[in-house]
């Protein structure tokens, strides 16, 4: 239904930011920890993609898998010292981890192509670019509904169960026999998993990685406005996290060329939900509307002037009564 291919392309970056919000937010809403270094498994996955096609040759969509099942491999020894940390700590290693994996893939430029880029090819060579671009669109909706699945039903298992309790009280959580390192770890995986394929279906559709691009720091930051913005306890609010963030920033990319004008936009969206909206647009809204559901009800029943005379009167006449039968007793005593 897109008069043009760049409406659909704008589609399929919407869709690919719903995609990285939702698979942050596996670590993000489950255990409440804020990784801002989870562009490191996309830049892997879409490296891992673009270098298994190119070197190894293998077909482009089994390099998509291998290469997520690699990123899964390496996400366990570094879940395994990510997560021994808490707080501001554990953001600085995810920090660190995306840094580190910029340096290296920009100086070992005689295997990644360094800062002039690897090229991958196109999986689909004899297609039109619209048949491209909305086969590709199919592909990452098709990604996302596997991804808002299995959100749904952890939330819905003991496991999710577990991975709340570590949320709310992680030190009671563990006095109670959770085994929350273990926990932690596993949707740390899940979460690396699913965020490199989005990375690697990303270098399948546009065709050209840029390490400075691909293991960014703001990449990691628009996956958690995306996911705070919507609400990071709801299935849908990644997703409508992304629609509100992704359509701002290609907005203000295409109105204002290369300036850093969506930097601003991106901030002024992460200061409005801080201070207005906390825990996302969804329970703000669903607040919202029980509000004015309930506005023509009063929090406290009125009481008539006549009402409160005949409770006065009838407590007097119980507590008269009860003093004369105690009296009564104690005579009779």
């Amino acid at each position: 239904m897109a008069p043009s291919p760049y409406e659909i392309t704008v589609g399929i970056a919407i869709l690919n930011y719903a995609v990285l919000s939702t698979s942050w937010n596996f670590v993000g809403g489950f255990t409440g920890y804020i990784s801002l270094g989870h562009g490191a498994f996309a830049g892997l996955g879409a490296y891992g993609t673009g270098l298994l096609v190119t070197k190894a040759e293998l077909p482009p969509f089994a390099a998509l898998f291998v290469a997520a099942a690699l990123v899964a491999a390496l996400a366990v020894p570094v879940g395994y010292a990510a997560l021994r940390v808490r707080g501001a700590s554990f953001v600085i290693v995810s920090i660190a981890l995306v840094l580190i994996l910029l340096l290296v893939f920009q100086s070992w430029a005689s295997f990644t192509g360094g800062s002039r880029g690897l090229v991958v090819p196109r999986p689909f060579p004899g297609m039109l670019r619209s048949e491209h671009h909305r086969t590709f669109y199919f592909l990452f909706a098709a990604l996302l509904g596997v991804a808002l699945l299995t959100w749904w039903i952890i939330d819905r298992s003991r496991f999710g169960m577990g991975l709340k309790a570590i949320r709310e009280d992680e030190d009671k959580a563990q006095s109670l026999g959770t085994p929350i390192f273990a926990y932690k770890l596993v949707v740390f995986v899940v979460s690396a998993t699913f965020t490199s394929l989005a990375g690697g279906l990303y270098a399948l559709w546009f065709g050209d990685l840029d390490p400075v691009f691909q293991f960014s720091i703001l990449s990691g930051a628009y996956m958690v406005l995306m996911a705070l913005l919507g609400g990071v306890r709801h299935l849908y609010g990644p997703l409508l996290g992304a629609l509100i963030v992704g359509y701002a920033l290609e907005y203000s990319k295409v109105e204002y060329g290369d300036t850093p004008l969506h930097l601003v936009v991106a901030g002024l969206l992460l200061g409005v939900v801080v201070m207005f909206m906390p825990d996302g647009v969804i329970p703000a809204a669903t607040a919202l509307l029980a509000r004015f559901r309930t506005s023509g009800e009063t929090s406290i029943r009125e009481v008539t002037a006549a009402e409160l005379k005949e409770r006065h009167g009838q407590g007097n006449g119980t507590d008269e009564s009860e003093v004369r039968n105690s009296e009564r007793s104690g005579s009779g005593g």
